[in-house]
């Protein structure tokens, strides 16, 4: 048997960037950083953002037809952190396209219709179709080891 605080050590050794999945829910937004973002497929576009089961975003995603996912710029930390815990005074702003809410100035934005919902373990891949897309230049929000970290200029060999 695993210990499941060593398996999350040994995880938290893959660097990752940082996104914000973002759901109209009700009157309001309802969104989560996760770091579980990957590509599925360029034909069709799909990309799947693994969420738990236990948590509120499942549910938000499961009543959902569409997420935004806003990926996060080396600056955005006090977004993340935002909304990685319940609450807090910050009030992020938001971009919105085709009825989906982004977060202002992150580096890539993509609008997705789900697809799929496939539960797997304790968690539900939401496998999105990708509708729209942008990127701007800048440095990435990273994530290693649990904590959030900067990307050091590039070396050209």
């Amino acid at each position: 048997m695993h210990d499941p605080r060593e398996l999350r050590r040994t995880l938290g050794s893959f660097a990752t960037g940082v996104v914000v999945i973002t759901s109209r829910h009700g009157d309001g937004v309802h969104g989560m950083t996760a770091n579980s973002f990957l590509s599925v497929s360029m034909d069709p576009p799909l990309v799947l953002v693994s969420i738990g089961n236990h948590t509120r975003m499942s549910g938000v995603l499961t009543d959902a037809d569409h997420y935004g996912l806003s990926i996060l710029s080396g600056p955005q930390e006090a977004i993340s952190s935002h909304f990685a815990t319940r609450g807090g005074q910050l009030e992020p702003e938001f971009e919105w396209w085709q009825g989906v809410p982004l977060i202002a100035n992150a580096l890539g934005h993509l609008v997705c219709r789900i697809s799929d919902r496939p539960v797997v373990g304790d968690h539900t891949l939401f496998i999105g179709e990708v509708l729209q897309h942008r990127r701007r230049e800048g440095p990435p929000l990273l994530f290693y080891g649990g904590n959030y970290q900067k990307l050091a200029a590039l070396e050209t060999h």
